[in-house]
This record gives C-alpha cells, sequence and structure tokens, in this order.
C-alpha cells in the first residue's frame, strides 16, 4: 500500500507507524472484551455497534489525520487521491472501502451488512469530521487543467 503513496508524493510519518502497531496491538484485546461483554447482542444492539464504530473511527480518522503526523497506510492513498484528483474526501475514502471489500470477497473472504455499512458511511464521517479536525483535507484543492484542455472547453 505503501508504494502507491510514491506517485501521490506522500510521505509515511511517526502517525504512520503508529497506526499499524496501535491498530495490531488493540483490536483483538479489544474485540475479546467485547465479545465478553456483550457474547450475543441482539439485532438492534448491533445496528447501534456498528453505526457507533462507523462513527468513532471516521471521526478518529479525521482527528489523527488533522495531527498532520502521517496518515495510515490506506488513509495515506485517500489524502494522496484527494490533493492530485480534487475529489472529495467521502468520494475518495468510499471508492477506497468499496475496492479494499471487493478485493476481500475475489480472495475468498465473507462480508456482511456491516462491512458493507462501513464501506459506504465512514466517507461521509470522515469528511464530515475532517472540516474541523482536519481541513486541509477536507478542503477541496485546485486542479490545474492543461492550458490545451481549457482552450478545448
Amino acid at each position: 500500500m505503501l508504494l502507491a503513496w510514491v506517485p501521490l508524493r506522500q510521505r509515511p510519518g511517526v502517525g504512520t507507524i503508529a497506526n499499524v502497531v496501535v491498530i495490531g496491538a488493540c483490536v483483538d484485546p479489544f474485540l475479546a472484551v467485547l465479545e465478553r461483554a456483550l457474547p450475543h447482542p441482539p439485532l438492534g444492539e448491533q445496528v447501534v455497534l456498528a453505526a457507533a464504530g462507523i462513527v468513532l473511527n471516521g471521526v478518529a480518522t479525521a482527528a489523527y489525520i488533522g495531527s498532520r503526523l502521517g496518515p495510515g497506510p490506506r488513509d495515506g492513498l485517500m489524502t494522496g487521491l484527494v490533493a492530485r484528483t480534487g475529489l472529495s474526501v467521502r468520494v475518495v475514502k468510499t471508492a477506497i472501502e468499496v475496492a479494499v471489500v471487493v478485493l476481500g470477497w475475489l480472495l475468498g473472504g465473507t462480508f456482511g451488512w456491516a462491512t458493507v455499512a462501513y464501506a459506504l458511511g465512514v466517507g461521509v464521517v470522515v469528511q464530515a469530521a475532517a472540516r474541523r479536525l482536519a481541513p486541509t483535507v477536507a478542503a477541496r484543492p485546485v486542479v490545474a487543467v492543461p492550458a490545451a484542455a481549457a482552450a478545448a472547453e
């Protein structure tokens, strides 16, 4: 994933390494605690937990990107594509997450409604939160139009 950053002129930072290490170290223990606290939540609680997770993850993504210590691997791809294409954070983040779900499925993985909800919803939350927490990412950059293309219009 980091090699995809090269043509986008993205650079890793301490936040990039921290993203990988913290997520890797925290996910399994947190899931074990959650399984013990709510071993078989009813559908209503599942929906609330999934929605809360999408919102929390989107806000956290905007917050750590806003710190400017370096984005995580997929978020560096997102910030680079936003900067180079002029597309919104919402569109780019959603496209990346949908691509990850499709690729995972093609490789034999499974997905459920919460995976689809995350892929389609987290980009909206990241963009909304980034307006306040990472305004340089949320702002649409002006993409230069080559003179030949401008003349053709």
